[in-house]
């Protein structure tokens, strides 16, 4: 993925982060023309985690994934809106992110280095994906989706 400044925007506002938020750690992280993947970590790093402030205070209460989450939205927000209003980038329509987010607790080091490889394998599969304008191709859900289509509908026929 080549960012445009909209995905720069983001990936700046997310490299930041652990400043605004102390006790959020910041791991593997991709932006996609439609969505973004990030993992973070709350009060303590990641085995092998890439990113992070601790300013060793011990009586701030770390942050919770849901207050990270609404500050990064807000914040790329804000600083998009900024740019629209000064002409410097195109206004949108509706809302810039989705209404809440999808979460996956993440229990084994097995899991993390997998999430890991999905997120920096993402962008590849960017062809495949059913919002991309240019998509050509099928992906193991579309071929799920197939096996529905073909059975006949039980509810018709009692």
């Amino acid at each position: 993925m080549h960012l445009n400044d909209a995905g720069r925007l983001v990936q700046t506002v997310w490299d930041e982060l652990p400043a605004r938020c102390p006790g959020a750690y910041l791991d593997a992280f991709v932006v996609m023309p439609n969505h973004i993947h990030g993992i973070i970590t709350v009060g303590a790093p990641l085995v092998g985690a890439q990113k992070g402030t601790d300013n060793g205070a011990t009586t701030r209460v770390a942050p919770t994934v849901g207050s990270i989450v609404g500050a990064f939205k807000s914040i790329t927000t804000n600083e998009y809106i900024r740019g629209v209003t000064t002409g410097f980038r195109p206004p949108f329509l509706g809302r810039l992110w989705q209404r809440n987010y999808y979460e996956h607790v993440i229990r084994s080091e097995e899991s993390l280095n997998c999430i890991r490889d999905y997120i920096a394998t993402n962008p590849f599969r960017w062809e495949l994906d059913r919002e991309n304008p240019a998509r050509q191709g099928e992906d193991e859900f579309d071929r799920w989706l197939a096996t529905f289509k073909s059975r006949p509908d039980k509810r018709k026929n009692p």
